[in-house]
């Protein structure tokens, strides 16, 4: 796959599945906007990058739609055109239902259902520019069980699939592809801060690929979906969680 003078927005791009993301699209030729919550994250992973001139940065909430216009219009100035959009930013705290707020419901759905629709309607205009658009987003593959604790956050990422399959259908006839790629529970470093050691081996053990997944194994399908070898999938579940469901 090559990505050469091609344009890639990613959200969440500091974090563990972003910041992969974001080497493997460098990697393969394409100038990347990695958007996150925090500079200073974003500051490390340029550092940490070597400073590549093929990288931009912006920090705001995806959850603010005056935010998401605002870099709606920077991304427009600086590149006119994007080719590539990966919602890739997530929040996913563990909640019992019985403790959870009304507050802390809107939140998660704030960032997980609305921020993606917020950053694809506001960079559709440019998304419309490009040659053959592809909005790839990162789901989660608890929807197919459930997480007990999560109750918010797969009731988002459900939503998400909706809202990937109704896209899809608006968006088709600019040849502009729309799909989702749903990630098992993946040892990133907040993941490992969130969930005990024995959650993720036991996760583990239930997959028929009896290993800990890692983000590294989620850059090829999502770059695969990205690519022009997809050019005739769109609206579907790329699921990618070691066999821990099949779908």
């Amino acid at each position: 796959m090559n990505f050469t003078e091609q344009s890639v927005v990613i959200t969440g791009a500091a974090g563990g599945i972003g910041s992969a993301l974001t080497r493997r699209f460098l990697s393969l030729g394409a100038k990347v906007f990695a958007a996150d919550l925090s500079q200073q994250a974003l500051d490390a992973l340029r550092d940490e990058l070597g400073n590549p001139a093929a990288f931009f940065s912006a920090a705001f909430d995806i959850s603010d739609e005056a935010r998401c216009q605002k870099f709606a219009a920077r991304v427009r100035d600086d590149w006119g055109v994007v080719d590539v959009l990966v919602n890739a930013a997530g929040y996913f705290p563990l909640t019992p239902f019985d403790e959870l707020t009304y507050e802390v419901w809107r939140k998660i759905l704030a960032i997980n259902l609305d921020g993606p629709f917020l950053v694809t309607s506001n960079l559709l205009p440019l998304i419309k520019r490009s040659r053959a658009g592809r909005i790839v987003n990162i789901g989660s593959a608890s929807i197919f069980a459930g997480t007990p604790e999560q109750c918010p956050y797969v009731t988002a990422k459900a939503g998400l699939i909706g809202f990937t399959r109704s896209l899809a259908n608006v968006v088709g006839e600019h040849g502009i592809t729309v799909n989702v790629v749903t990630p098992g529970l993946t040892a990133t470093a907040p993941v490992k801060k969130l969930f005990p050691a024995a959650a993720l081996a036991q996760a583990a053990q239930a997959r028929a690929l009896k290993r800990e997944e890692t983000a590294e194994d989620l850059v090829g399908a999502v770059c695969f979906l990205a690519s022009a070898d997809a050019a005739f999938i769109t609206g579907q579940i790329l699921n990618v969680d070691g066999g821990s469901t099949f779908h």
